[in-house]
């Protein structure tokens, strides 16, 4: 019984805030306090949400078909890029100066 009320504090504590269900931490953890037994198994049972309690989980941006649609493209980088390119292309064009 100790080992669970030890691993239960410890759980609460650990636990991120987002998972906590019906009572804050704070709460939870005076249930669990004065009620070592019932504290426990109620933590455990009702107190501990799941993943997240359903959050949707974080893409990254390329995966993310709202900041895709909302890409644009910089003409402006896009033109200066060009012209760098055939300024390179120019260069290889020309004989060595030896």
């Amino acid at each position: 019984m100790l080992a669970l009320w030890v691993f239960a504090i410890i759980d609460l504590i650990l636990i991120d805030d987002s998972r906590v269900r019906g009572l804050n931490k704070v709460l939870w953890l005076f249930v669990i306090l004065l009620l070592p037994a019932i504290g426990s198994i109620l933590w455990f049972t009702i107190g501990r949400g799941g993943d997240n309690g359903g959050a949707r989980r974080t893409i990254g941006p390329d995966d993310d078909p709202t900041f895709l649609r909302n890409l644009r493209r910089d003409e402006e980088l896009d033109e200066r890029i060009r012209r760098l390119e055939q300024e390179l292309a120019d260069l290889d064009d020309d004989p060595p100066k030896d």
